[in-house]
């Protein structure tokens, strides 16, 4: 079984951190863990994001594909937007609210 999930934002949240942090944990346990990040323009404030997959087996791939990701953490709403393609038709959104 493998968990998928999408973290995103904008440069300076935190996105790459989180990512880590879980991955991280995930080892610890005893999980299989791949992560791929994409911080580019992070420093001018641009998008930013991370995949990563915890598994109870071998992980070949660290991409999610789209329409796979189990859980969408956003810490910047539009983000959240921007990455739907990539959630899966059960997955979840998990993201910053602004009220």
């Amino acid at each position: 079984m493998t968990d998928n999930i999408v973290i995103v934002g904008v440069g300076g949240q935190g996105t790459l951190l989180a990512s880590k942090i879980l991955g991280y944990i995930a080892l610890e346990n005893g999980c299989d863990v791949r992560v791929s990040e994409v911080h580019g323009m992070s420093q001018r404030g641009g998008d930013v994001q991370s995949n990563l997959r915890i598994g109870t087996s071998a992980i070949r791939s660290d991409l999610i594909p789209r329409g796979a990701a189990d859980l969408i953490v956003s810490m910047e709403p539009m983000e959240a937007l921007r990455y739907l393609p990539w959630l899966a038709p059960d997955g979840w959104v998990i993201t910053l609210s602004l009220i």
